[in-house]
């Protein structure tokens, strides 16, 4: 799907159908056809479209005669079957050339959106260089949303965990483990990035632009130092919880044992009177009233001794 958008006069978003001066091209999961007349009418090569289509892709940044390519990881949230979600990351491209900003990645994604729906104060698609250091600060603040929210389902899940006899649980905190490790992989990645964009001369950026790229910085390694601070309570609260549930068992198994002894005491002293000896009092009759009193003291006792000791 190819969108092409141009900020008008009065700095509004407009969609429009053939490529202009300062305009947007937002390629996502683009045919083979769009990308061609891409290539074709902006005179770049098809490579550098195609290499932000790769999910495996690295974060880099190139320099051509004619653009710059940066490729950076961006968060996405996808659902696996049972409608639990899961953080991932995918490449996103930016090309920017003298006459256009391109941008491409595999699928929808909210950071875009935040593009499309105005939602970004001071955008306008013919500042390029502001438009990508732009798109890297949004690429940032989703990174430390996105991480908020696994704090917040780690949370979820170790209340749960607390009663919990299940692996259910523990393999949710397994999968959000696998998510801050991607994340930590390509917010240093990015972060390489963003450092060789400041200290290289890759565009040319005015005294704000540089400005914004140091906050674009700021927050990428705030998000970094999150993940490994997510990542390590995490790989603490499995080893815990592991625990805890082996525990948990272990003390339903306690409480069970401990409520077979006492109920077989009625059953044990019930057999000695049915058995065909001679038992005292067994022609009396109140026999059975004392069966069920010998029967009824020793389980109280034995319940009594158990609740001193905790058992129950």
């Amino acid at each position: 799907m190819m969108n092409i958008y141009l900020s008008n006069e009065q700095g509004k978003l407009e969609e429009i159908h053939e490529l202009k001066n300062g305009c947007w091209v937002n390629l996502v999961s683009p045919t083979e056809s769009e990308i061609r007349y891409i290539a074709e009418h902006l005179n770049i090569p098809i490579d550098s479209i195609k290499d932000a289509l790769d999910d495996e892709e690295r974060s880099r940044i190139e320099k051509e005669d004619n653009h710059v390519l940066i490729i950076v990881d961006i968060p996405i949230i996808t659902y696996d079957e049972g409608n639990i979600p899961t953080y991932e990351t995918i490449p996103i491209g930016m090309i920017i050339t003298n006459t256009c900003f391109i941008t491409v990645c595999l699928q929808e994604n909210p950071i875009f959106e935040e593009f499309t729906k105005s939602k970004v104060k001071n955008f306008y698609t013919y500042m390029k260089t502001r438009f990508a250091l732009q798109m890297l600060y949004m690429i940032s603040t989703y990174y430390l949303r996105y991480l908020k929210q696994i704090n917040r389902k780690t949370s979820e899940i170790e209340k749960q965990l607390h009663q919990s006899m299940q692996n259910k649980e523990l393999f949710s905190l397994l999968s959000l483990e696998k998510s801050l490790v991607y994340f930590t992989t390509s917010l240093k990645a990015n972060n390489i990035v963003m450092e060789r964009l400041l200290r290289l001369n890759y565009l040319r950026m005015y005294e704000d632009d540089q400005e914004l790229l140091e906050d674009v910085i700021i927050e990428n390694k705030q998000a970094i130092e999150m993940t490994e601070v997510y990542s390590s309570i995490l790989s603490g609260m499995m080893d815990a919880f592991a625990s805890v549930i082996s525990n948990n068992l272990n003390i339903v198994m306690k409480f069970l044992a401990a409520i077979t002894i006492v109920i077989s005491f009625p059953t044990m002293v019930t057999s000695f009177y049915g058995m065909n000896v001679p038992i005292p009092y067994q022609d009396k009759p109140y026999a059975y009233l004392i069966a069920l009193g010998i029967s009824f003291t020793l389980s109280s006792i034995t319940a009594f001794v158990f609740w001193k000791k905790r058992y129950f």
